[in-house]
C-alpha cells in the first residue's frame, strides 16, 4: 500500500515493544493519560504493520484487517476501568473481531477432523473457564461474557482446522496466543485486579494480533 511507508518487519515488531514497554509502565505507574496514548499506540502499530503487508491486497486480509480493526475498537473502548456500558460495546466489538478471525481462518480452507476434535477440547476448556468466572460475573454481563468465551473458543478451533488444512503456523499461535491473553482480562475485571494481570497479558495480546497480522502475506500468498 502506498499509503503506507515501507518499514522491515522488525521495525514494527520494535515499534511494538516500546509501546507495550511503555504502557506496561504507565499501568505500574498509575498515569492514565499515558496509558491511553501507550494502548493506542500499541493498537495502532499492528494496524499499521498489517496495512504495510498488503492486507487490502485481497479479500482474505482485508477480513483479517476488519477483525484486527474491531479488536482495536475494542481496546478503546475498554480503556475505562471497572464494568460500565463501554465494557460491554468492549467485549461485544472484540467479539465481532473474533468473528471477522474465524471467517477469516475457514476462507483458507480446513481440516475437518482436526477442526472437530480442536472444537471438543477447546469447549471442554471453556466449560472449565466459565465455571470459574460465572460466580464473580455480574448477571447483566453473563450472558456476554457467555457469548464470548463461545465465539473466542470457535475461532480457536477455526484456527486450528485451517492450520491442518495446510494455513501458516502463525494462524494458530496468534489465535491461541489471543485466547490465552484474555485470561489476564477476564481475572483483571472479575477475579482479583494486581499488576500481574497486566505483565503477562499484555504483552501476550499484542504479540498475538502482530503474529495474525505478519501472516498475512502467507495466508493470501495464493489468493
Amino acid at each position: 500500500m502506498d499509503c503506507v511507508p515501507s518499514i522491515e518487519p522488525i521495525v514494527w515488531w520494535i515499534l511494538e515493544a516500546v509501546a507495550v514497554a511503555g504502557l506496561l509502565v504507565a499501568e505500574r505507574r498509575g498515569f492514565r493519560q499515558a496509558i491511553i496514548l501507550s494502548k493506542m499506540t500499541a493498537s495502532s502499530t499492528f494496524l499499521g504493520y498489517a496495512v504495510a503487508l498488503g492486507a487490502f491486497d485481497t479479500g482474505t486480509g482485508s477480513l483479517l484487517f476488519l477483525g484486527l480493526a474491531l479488536c482495536w475498537l475494542g481496546d478503546a473502548l475498554l480503556l475505562p476501568p471497572g464494568q460500565t456500558i463501554w465494557f460491554q460495546l468492549g467485549i461485544g466489538s472484540f467479539l465481532l473481531g473474533h468473528v471477522a478471525y474465524a471467517a477469516t481462518f475457514l476462507g483458507l480452507g480446513f481440516h475437518f477432523p482436526t477442526l472437530t476434535v480442536a472444537a471438543a477440547i477447546i469447549s471442554s476448556a471453556s466449560w472449565i473457564v466459565l465455571g470459574w468466572l460465572r460466580p464473580k460475573v455480574p448477571a447483566d454481563l453473563s450472558v456476554a461474557v457467555q457469548s464470548y468465551v463461545v465465539v473466542i473458543g470457535t475461532m480457536v478451533a477455526c484456527s486450528l482446522g485451517a492450520f491442518a488444512a495446510g494455513a501458516p503456523c502463525a494462524v494458530a499461535t496468534g489465535a491461541m496466543l489471543f485466547a490465552t491473553s484474555d485470561l489476564s482480562v477476564a481475572r483483571e475485571r472479575f477475579v482479583s485486579q494486581s499488576f500481574l494481570n497486566s505483565a503477562w497479558g499484555l504483552p501476550a495480546y499484542f504479540a498475538a494480533q502482530m503474529i495474525l497480522a505478519g501472516s498475512i502475506p502467507a495466508m493470501t500468498s495464493g489468493s
